[in-house]
């Protein structure tokens, strides 16, 4: 993941209204440190937003097909196509269920999604989210630790299920986003932060730009966001624990999902440590594991290994390693023509892996084929839509088949692997314009966000996805999902 340089934060702080006061519609309920605000999402922020670029056109009889398909094409945007004189975008409502924007005072490269207590597999709205992020701020002075509570989420979509009480023609509610917010002090930008994944714990890492990566214990942060007047204590504003292994900083970071405590860390000068949770204590190795050439841009444990993690580098390969034995990895194969910048294991089939590149390319690994190092596996799929490095890849926590990916072509691009592409359903299943291909597993494009950098699926709300960038934060729920 590549840092937003000091030109775009100026650029970036220049462009910005000031914050921390609601609007006239009390879109922003303020608590203690204001972060910024939730945004119509039918106001003129979203005129860049995309439209389902897949509709209507299996709707087509056979004899009608060419002429029904170029219709179709003149109706919807595809990314690379050239705008008219006159046109602009428009974000088409009726595919999203949720789409809401949250501006914010400094932007984010990274975030996480706090486990909650209020449910599992959520369908009903208002939605709630809460969710942890790092800022990067023009000076390491400035930068916090933004503990978020987002409720009030409403369906922006108009259908049978819509408040019978709202005096809106198009469904909005009308209630209004409540943004509640705590913010710790945090030395330095945040290139990445990861929750533990256990439930009923709330451990945060952050990888500072300083080169050290901070422990936090944010249940305290969360029980003051949760009951009104709750202080934070001094000692609960500092890091439990801060792992200084490293000797430059870094992107790469996990926590193990079989084991408790268990936390991986990958940097720019090419080494990988180990931290476990020691009782009341974390320990950080001060030997690394040693293998790639480059730096390391991703780490990801197996879902079902407990000893067994994944490493994306910058020198094009990914590689298979065992806690065991850290002198050399147990497998490793060159995947990308490019830097490789992410990659996600599939926590519902164990042997798949994603990954994607600085090229645009995003591949899918059966990992049954890396049998050895003598062997050259290939991906049993590959894709070519992003125009520009991906950013972030993660496979979705309900659905085995569906992944999302955001590239800095700022579009956010949703997969579903199990549509199968079928050659002589080719007029019904493709658009083809300016000579843009859509892929059959393509489902959706989201844009207008500048900048995109995270992506996540809320593993309690199926189908909402939320999503970082320059410009803010965009929550949403998608029809194809």
């Amino acid at each position: 993941m590549s840092k937003r340089s000091t030109e775009e934060l100026e650029t970036f702080v220049a462009s910005k209204a000031p914050f921390g006061k609601p609007d006239q519609n009390d879109e922003l309920l303020e608590r203690e440190e204001s972060i910024g605000e939730f945004e119509d999402p039918w106001e003129d922020e979203f005129e860049s937003e995309s439209e389902d670029i897949i509709e209507d056109t299996e709707a087509a009889s056979d004899n009608e097909n060419a002429m029904e398909i170029e219709e179709s094409a003149d109706q919807v945007y595809l990314p690379g196509q050239e705008l008219g004189k006159d046109e602009f975008l428009e974000a088409d409502q009726s595919v999203y269920e949720m789409l809401h924007s949250l501006n914010v005072k400094w932007p984010c490269l990274s975030f996480d999604i706090l486990h909650d207590s209020l449910g599992e597999e959520r369908k009903m709205y208002p939605a709630t989210a809460y969710i942890v992020a790092g800022t990067q701020a023009d000076k390491p002075k400035n930068n916090e630790l933004i503990v978020m509570k987002m409720s009030q989420l409403h369906k922006t979509q108009n259908d049978d299920d819509s408040d019978k009480d709202s005096d809106s023609d198009d469904g909005i509610l009308d209630e209004n986003p409540i943004l509640e917010s705590k913010n710790l002090k945090h030395y330095g930008g945040t290139n990445r932060v990861r929750i533990m994944p256990q439930r009923n714990c709330y451990i945060a890492a952050t990888w500072a730009e300083t080169g050290k990566v901070h422990i936090w214990d944010l249940a305290p942060v969360i029980n003051s966001l949760d009951t009104p007047g709750r202080q934070i204590s001094q000692k609960a504003q500092k890091p439990l624990y801060t792992v200084e292994s490293h000797s430059t900083e870094g992107f790469a970071m996990d926590w193990s999902g079989t084991v408790a405590g268990r936390l991986i860390t990958g940097d720019m000068h090419t080494n990988i440590y180990l931290t476990t949770k020691a009782q009341s204590t974390f320990t950080a190795d001060r030997i690394p594991f040693v293998g790639h050439t480059s730096s390391v841009e991703d780490l990801q444990w197996s879902p079902v290994e407990k000893s067994v993690f994944a490493s994306a580098s910058a020198d094009q390969t990914i590689c298979i390693w065992d806690i065991r034995s850290k002198k050399k990895a147990a497998l490793s194969v060159k995947a990308h023509e490019a830097d490789v910048n992410v990659i996600t294991w599939n926590r519902k089939v164990e042997y798949l892996l994603a990954s994607g590149a600085d090229d645009g390319v995003i591949s899918i690994w059966d990992l049954r084929t890396f049998m050895n190092n003598r062997t050259s596996p290939t991906p049993v799929a590959t894709f070519k839509w992003h125009s520009a490095p991906i950013t972030s890849i993660e496979w979705s926590p309900i659905e085995e088949s569906v992944f999302a990916a955001s590239g800095s072509d700022d579009q956010i691009s949703i997969w579903d692997l199990s549509v199968e592409h079928d050659p002589e359903e080719n007029s019904h299943k493709i658009i083809r314009k300016g000579g843009i291909e859509v892929p059959s597993q393509l489902l959706f494009i989201h844009q207008g966000q500048n900048d995109i950098k995270e992506i996540h699926w809320h593993p309690q709300i199926p189908g909402c996805m939320i999503s970082t960038a320059a410009s803010g934060f965009n929550v949403f729920k998608t029809i194809s999902v």
